[in-house]
């Protein structure tokens, strides 16, 4: 049997249904009906609220009429249909919804006055409607608004329902008892619809407020604050504040807004970038925003409190982007607003960003944090800010004159100025990378163009404050040249040595890019000019020539046209032939750049990054970072964002490195951790060692692979040794060098093998001299039986002596030319002497060790037929790059056997003609 409240239920909405209905059909209908269109904006406004609240009240009069059938259904058969089957019990959620899309339709047209503009609009319609208006509404007066009596015609029935609804769910609660299933269901409506009215009577009242609001303003003012989405919230007449350092006549909070009056401007503070702090004074709160701070001070601690209080839930409402429900300040939100927040704001004030647009990240008023800067011209910046600056890596990206062109700057920034390392392409196709401060190129950097620009080059060195100075090296693609040396104010000034495509090197002082006074110039074929000369490498004036024969020709030098070189001097050709050796290995460059500081820029940062124990901030400053590609950047704003990738190995804090090199103690294994850290260029080592080979690079290949810079590249690797520990990573482009510097004796070595791989092996061990007793073996003439594998039926003449016995000390010795560590070549030296002492060993039958007079010979044999190419320029280099510790020791003698045998080899020529074989 159904209760007495659920029959009062079916009353109450079976009237509210009807009123509804009534209300659609004499007063929304009308008025949204046969009215022209407004031409003006507010006009147009007002008619689509009118429209939207048409269709919230046709929905909330639908969901009225399935509560009613839904009562009806229960009251004809309450057996069979349970209380819960109720739409206000199982739904409540939903009928909670429908009335607030309702109740903010209808404040909000209560809120800019939207029936009496509407009323104006029809006027005769409705003054002749007044009296049916009279029998509508009840307590509507003869002289009252009709715009006013519509505003109570809307609100009466719907907060009579509200109530009313609340006060039977209530009863009925308590009418179930305890135990009863829907007794939840019953307590849950039953809050909702008391949080309703609560909420409903917060919006009413914020509403008519709001509407009392613009009848105080100019028309002026009106025009720019009243919107539908403003309510009132606080008004300075009520509670007066004042503002400083601001002047402010009148402050108004609205729930979106704080907005300043003074005379007819007006100061609105977007409420999402609005940050609220308490004040030292009890009168007195803080307020921050993206351009001002301010306070507002109150006449007492109780207005501080409520101004503070009703700005601070305002804060966190429109954070919140929704209605705070049931009653403002009292959701389960926090009532602190975050001091961490996302928005966008455009910058009035003058400066760097004005104008701009920012969207991200805020701390405290300021950009902090991850966003995007745009400027209206087209420029944009992407990436890390802190405290309202550019601080951290970040894209900008700077458009040109030309269309669709764009400076591209990938770089870290300090302090709203690119600072550290960075990548900057250019429209002139261009390219930087390296370091900067304070928005210049400063230290260590690469500048480098494509070679399809007018005039290609590439500078890599030093930088100071935006311009090339101190050591550097630069390429000249039109003139095929490469100038090594020092610069100043972006000119070459100071010492410096040029190599030319055609193998021509010089040296001299440079001086605004010219040089000045003597020189040196050195030609391919080692002719020596000390002097003066234009920089067409044309002799003018005073100088010296000393040829590769010795002659030497001193006097005046100078050229005419037509006349080509002429000269006035002495010619000597009694000197006797210099040193072959010493004529080739003149070298340019020593002691005229401290190798100590020549790259100082390169390992600076990498000492500050580890002093500052490898902090997070500047690791991927030191180690580089990911971006998409410069095509992508321009091809759509779209890819302008801060997501850099980081592959999983990437290197660890400096804690992780101290631990793996305390694990790895023991020489051998701190060799092979250091190894494997210089080979990872994710490791802050590995990235120092690649720069440097970079530099290395950008110096001796190509054009610098000259052997008159050999001397310059050792001292340098030498150096990179010392630094690093390991320095295989640069033998590659040094052995380059050294093989141009002995070219002349790897010639006649070469020559030599050849005329000695003409013996079979026991002739030429026999012509080297070698003891008898210890051959291995003399040649065998062995069939195929005793030959395993050999499916020929044929005699074969087979060497024992190398095939079977020296054939592993020959590979070994063959394994120097698989590594570019002189070290390990060293090592692959000591293991070939091992396999001829144990060869020798197992054929004597007795544990031998080799003297010089028995090594030497048989040493020769292996290399002669392991057929090593460019043996002399091993030998140099491994000399050369030899660690001071092992001089006197087992790798100084077996190097200088080996040097040995190189020279023996070259002789063999004169001998073999001597032969009567030949």
């Amino acid at each position: 049997m159904c209760s007495p409240e659920e029959a009062a239920l079916l009353r109450l909405e079976e009237v509210f249904s009807a009123t509804l209905a009534r209300i659609n059909s004499f007063v929304l209908q009308p008025l949204l009906e046969a009215a022209p269109e407004p031409s003006d904006p507010w006009g147009r406004e007002c008619l689509q609220l009118l429209q939207q609240l048409h269709r919230s009240s046709q929905q909330l009069w639908e969901v009225t009429e399935e509560s009613l059938h839904s009562l009806q259904e229960r009251l004809r058969h309450p057996d069979s249909i349970s209380l819960e089957s109720l739409l206000l019990l199982h739904s409540a959620d939903h009928v909670l919804q429908v009335h607030l899309e309702y109740i903010e339709s209808y404040t909000s047209c209560v809120a800019v006055q939207a029936f009496q503009k509407a009323v104006k609009r029809r006027s005769e319609y409705w003054q002749g409607q007044r009296k049916a208006l009279q029998q509508f509404l009840s307590g509507m007066s003869s002289e009252g608004s009709v715009g006013t009596a519509l505003v109570q015609a809307l609100r009466q029935p719907l907060t009579h329902h509200v109530q009313h609804c609340m006060l039977l769910l209530l009863s009925l609660r308590d009418a179930v008892g305890e135990s009863h299933p829907t007794r939840e269901l019953l307590v849950h409506a039953a809050t909702v619809f008391g949080n309703l009215q609560s909420f409903m009577r917060q919006e009413l009242d914020q509403a008519m407020a709001t509407q009392a609001l613009w009848h105080t303003l100019s028309s002026r003012l009106r025009d720019v604050l009243c919107t539908p989405a403003h309510r009132l919230l606080q008004d300075s007449q009520d509670i007066p504040v004042t503002v400083t350092p601001l002047r402010a006549e009148r402050v108004l909070l609205f729930d979106d807004a704080l907005v300043l009056l003074q005379g007819h401007s007006v100061h609105t503070f977007d409420l999402k970038l609005v940050w609220v702090e308490p004040g030292q004074d009890g009168c007195m709160f803080h307020l921050l925003t993206p351009e001002e701070e301010f306070s507002l001070c109150s006449k007492d601690p109780q207005g501080r409190v409520a101004w503070q209080w009703k700005v601070t839930q305002a804060v966190c409402q429109t954070l919140r982007g929704k209605k705070d429900f049931p009653v403002l300040g009292a959701g389960l939100e926090p009532s602190e607003p975050p001091i961490c927040r996302c928005g966008a704001y455009t910058f009035r004030a003058e400066g760097r960003f004005s104008q701009a647009t920012y969207e991200g990240e805020w701390y405290g008023g300021r950009p902090h944090g991850k966003g995007t800067l745009k400027w209206p011209d087209g420029r944009n910046h992407v990436g890390d800010f802190c405290q309202g600056l550019e601080h951290g890596f970040g894209i900008r990206l700077v458009p040109q004159a030309s269309e669709d062109k764009f400076d591209c700057y990938k770089c870290h920034w300090r302090e709203g100025s690119m600072c550290g390392y960075g990548i900057c392409e250019y429209s002139t196709s261009e390219v930087y990378k390296g370091y900067f401060q304070e928005g210049l190129r400063h230290g260590f950097g690469v500048l480098e163009s494509t070679p399809q620009t007018p005039q290609p080059c590439r500078y890599t060195g030093h930088w100071e404050r935006g311009q090339r100075s101190g050591y550097g090296v630069q390429d000249d693609g039109d003139r095929g040249e490469r100038y090594i040396g020092m610069w100043q104010a972006d000119q070459r000034h100071g010492r410096g040595v040029v190599v030319t495509q055609a193998g021509v090197c010089y040296q001299g002082t440079f001086q605004a890019d010219k040089m000045v006074g003597p020189g040196i110039l050195l030609s391919e074929d080692d002719s020596l000019y000390e002097g003066t000369f234009t920089r067409d490498l044309t002799f003018v004036g005073k100088g010296k020539v000393t040829f590769p024969n010795g002659f030497t020709l001193e006097g005046s030098f100078g050229s005419g046209a037509g006349r080509g070189l002429h000269t006035q001097g002495v010619l000597d050709t009694a000197a006797l032939p210099p040193d072959p050796g010493s004529t080739r290995k003149r070298q340019l460059g020593l002691g005229v750049f401290p190798v100590e500081s020549r790259w100082q820029g390169v390992y600076g940062p990498f000492q500050d990054f580890v002093q500052a124990g490898c902090p997070g901030d500047l690791q991927e400053a030191l180690l580089g970072f990911h971006v998409q590609s410069s095509r992508e950047l321009r091809k759509s704003q779209e890819y302008l964002c801060c997501e850099r990738t980081h592959p999983e190995d990437h290197a660890g804090r400096m804690e992780d490195i101290l631990e793996e090199l305390l694990q790895h103690r023991a020489p051998e294994a701190l060799q092979q951790c250091l190894r494997k850290a210089l080979s990872n260029s994710l490791h802050p080592l590995g990235k120092l060692l690649r720069t440097l080979m970079l530099t290395f690079q950008a110096t001796y290949s190509g054009i610098g692979a000259n052997k008159h810079l050999q001397g310059l590249a050792q001292e340098e690797v030498k150096q990179h040794a010392q630094e690093l520990w390991a320095a295989y990573s640069f033998y590659s482009e040094l052995f380059t060098l050294y093989l141009l510097l002995h070219e002349r004796e790897d010639s006649l070595y070469s020559q030599g093998i050849a005329n000695l791989s003409l013996f079979p092996d026991t002739k030429l061990l026999e012509f080297l001299d070698v003891q008898k007793h210890l051959w291995p073996l003399k040649d065998l003439t062995l069939t195929t039986n005793q030959r395993p594998g050999d499916h020929l039926p044929h005699f074969t003449r087979y060497s024992l002596v190398r095939d079977e016995c020296f054939l592993s000390a020959t590979e070994c010795l063959q394994k120097m030319i698989t590594t570019v560590d002189p070290r390990e070549k060293l090592e692959v030296l000591e293991r070939t002497y091992r396999e001829i002492e144990a060869t020798v060993s197992r054929m004597l039958g007795q544990e031998h060790k080799l003297p010089m007079d028995d090594l030497l010979p048989l040493l020769v044999y292996v290399v002669s037929r392991a057929q090593i190419q460019h043996l002399g320029a091993e030998i140099h280099l491994i000399r050369d790059m030899m660690a001071p510790i092992h001089t006197g020791g087992l790798y100084d003698f077996l190097l200088t056997a080996l040097e040995s045998c190189y020279e023996h080899i070259q002789k063999e020529d004169m001998r073999l003609h001597r032969l009567p074989s030949r």
